[in-house]
């Protein structure tokens, strides 16, 4: 009996010291971890960062910090690093297969912050919607639709389908199809058109606005008319010129045409 209880002293001695070691290593820890990542996000490097780019980087350098103060703390516990390491593993094996979806945007998160095919404040479309980025997360991107809709796509979806960035380049071009009336004058339609979109002031003259006849439909000969505009102008011009050339054809009587059937009798 004796001999039992001189070991279950010299147990808890040894446990007591090892849990009195873990705890000052975690507060320790602790206070080291938070110095260093208050003293990241203050450096000077770090200010010049986008604010996504930032906002991961040191959540994820917080997270591997607290990782090695656990592992640390483990071994100081006197558990065997082979057992840890394996439990570790098969842990990540089973989570990576839980989380496949989240992975996948953990994964797409990094793609975006590293390429940068757009910031915070562009216009874009993805995965089948379009609206100004407002927030670009690890998991997420969300967009503010022109309708005033919030949309939340996932970044393996935006990743996995073609970006388009209205926002990136200052000038956008913008396509017009105008329908006339087959017997329609050509060469006047063209300068009608050539002429409403040098009226508008929002039009760029370099590159000069084009037209040409680009269709014959079967009820309509198509006219293709493009300018130029600075991007923030797009919709402006856009809605002007349709109105104008609507009220400028019909001023000169010029017929628009809606979709017709020619019917040929034959007699006997």
């Amino acid at each position: 009996m004796e001999d039992f209880l001189n070991w279950l002293i010299a147990v808890a001695q040894d446990v007591g010291l090892k849990l009195l070691a873990s705890i000052l290593v975690f507060i320790v820890g602790r206070i080291i971890i938070k110095a260093v990542v208050k003293g990241l996000r203050n450096s000077k490097s770090a200010q010049k960062m986008e604010a996504t780019v930032s906002h991961f980087l040191f959540n994820f350098i917080n997270i591997v910090l607290y990782v090695i103060l656990v592992v640390t703390i483990i071994g100081i516990m006197g558990v065997p690093m082979a057992s840890v390491v394996a439990a570790i593993a098969s842990a990540g094996v089973a989570i990576g297969l839980a989380l496949q979806g989240a992975l996948s945007n953990f994964a797409g998160g990094i793609m975006i912050l590293l390429f940068h095919p757009f910031h915070v404040g562009d216009f874009i479309e993805a995965a089948g919607y379009s609206g100004t980025v407002k927030d670009i997360d690890i998991f997420y991107t969300v967009l503010h639709t022109p309708d005033n809709k919030v949309v939340t796509i996932p970044n393996g979806s935006v990743m996995g389908s073609a970006v388009t960035n209205y926002s990136i380049n200052g000038t956008r071009r913008v396509d017009f199809v105008f329908g006339v009336a087959y017997g329609s004058d050509v060469e006047k339609v063209k300068k009608i058109l050539l002429e409403e979109a040098a009226k508008h002031e929002m039009v760029l003259k370099d590159p000069a606005p084009f037209c040409r006849l680009s269709t014959q439909n079967a009820s309509s000969l198509d006219f293709t008319l493009r300018v130029w505009v600075e991007k923030d102008n797009y919709w402006q011009v856009n809605f002007d010129i349709m109105e104008a050339v609507t009220n400028r054809f019909v001023a000169e009587g010029i017929e628009i045409p809606f979709n017709q059937i020619d019917v040929h009798m034959k007699q006997d």
